[in-house]
């Protein structure tokens, strides 16, 4: 694997970006950490993961200068917006959600071409975790094409490494954010939405910032946008790839919640996420000073042979508390139920709405690379 000049590895090397995961398996089979001046020490396997995860005392997650509400923050602060956003993602909000993400699921799938090639991303994956996100938060279907645009001008940007674009990108989406909230504030009455809801909380015993809430929008959305689209597409591929999987879920509609989580640990998502030492800690053996950077490599850890065996191995009688999928500890993704839900619902409307996927077998599908996961073109065939 081609070295960084300053450290052990280079994560963004030809090799590497070729096959993020195999080229994390190789790694991770020699070595418990692995030190980049990109990743600064990236963390490998399952249970230095874990440990890391909960232990936010010596693991900070306060790494960047913006503000970002709550996943840059550490308890107290952290505790107390926790509290009130889990509260956006109940069983009763996310269930009566339900209704809604059926219907814009069975819109897609039903505009899927039969026959001919379908685009699985950019014609379907995409545009499913827009307008799920939009109505889950009372966003007019107009915001639709914008966030579109915006979301492959900021892919662009960051395959690029291009900060001034990043930094413009970032400013148009909340640009988008404020305007949403002034419609809210100058609207009487408002309307009845989770983001007219937002505006109603108090933190600390006071309304939280602009900032504040354009961050809590900002980390919803971007995130639902990269990962849900992406998740779409690798489920999507590894039914099509795997005929005997497809088949028993085709059979089994009951076991697609637990079918897209194994698949998602097989192929990640999400790569990785960061973290600061705030003492001087042992991590996988080594011993290192404060204020050293991690970056807890999830398609690694999710994928260790020490915890699951044969990591490409399909297998339903795994421990569902063993995959991070959505993280654990403190940071636990506090939307993960709305996620399973969506890609729960999708998958059963686009089995019921078709009679079989294949792969295209005249164009193959392009991955995605560092810092993104799973496709950027998925072309597919529907029946």
């Amino acid at each position: 694997m081609t070295e960084d000049p300053h450290g052990d590895w280079d994560p963004r090397s030809p090799e590497v970006l070729a096959d993020q995961i195999g080229a994390y398996d190789a790694l991770r089979a020699s070595a418990t950490m692995a030190r980049s001046d990109y990743l600064g020490w990236s963390v490998l396997r399952h249970a230095d993961v874990v440990a890391v995860l909960h232990d936010p005392g010596r693991f900070s997650s306060a790494v960047s200068t913006h503000l970002n509400v709550p996943n840059g923050m550490d308890p107290p602060e952290h505790t107390a917006c926790r509290h009130i956003i889990d509260g956006y993602f109940t069983p009763e909000l996310v269930g009566a959600f339900e209704p809604t993400c059926r219907r814009i699921a069975a819109e897609l799938v039903a505009a899927l071409p039969r026959g001919g090639q379908a685009r699985m991303m950019s014609g379907f994956a995409e545009l499913f975790a827009v307008r799920v996100q939009s109505a889950y938060l009372g966003w007019p279907e107009e915001l639709t094409e914008p966030l579109l645009q915006w979301t492959a001008r900021n892919r662009e940007a960051t395959l690029a490494r291009d900060r001034e674009a990043m930094a413009a990108v970032a400013v148009e989406f909340d640009g988008y954010i404020t305007q949403l909230l002034g419609v809210r504030r100058d609207t009487d009455p408002p309307p009845d939405d989770l983001t007219t809801r937002l505006l109603g909380e108090r933190i600390d015993g006071r309304p939280f910032t602009d900032p504040e809430l354009v961050s809590i929008l900002r980390n919803w959305t971007v995130g639902e946008l990269g990962t849900i689209s992406a998740s779409v597409g690798i489920v999507a591929h590894h039914l099509a790839a795997h005929p005997d999987v497809q088949d028993r879920v085709r059979t089994d509609a009951g076991l697609i919640g637990p079918a897209v989580d194994e698949i998602l640990r097989i192929h990640p998502p999400l790569i990785a996420n960061r973290r600061i030492t705030t003492r001087p800690v042992d991590v996988g053996g080594q011993r290192l000073p404060a204020g050293e950077r991690l970056t807890l490599l999830w398609a690694s850890a999710n994928r260790d042979e020490r915890v699951f065996g044969d990591p490409d191995e399909f297998r339903l009688d795994r421990d569902p508390g063993l995959n991070l999928l959505y993280g654990a500890g403190i940071h636990v993704c506090p939307g993960a139920p709305l996620a399973r839900l969506e890609l729960r619902v999708l998958i059963e409307e686009l089995l019921h709405g078709t009679s079989w996927l294949d792969l295209d077998p005249d164009e193959e599908a392009v991955r995605a690379i560092h810092p993104g996961s799973g496709f950027t073109r998925l072309p597919m065939r529907v029946r």
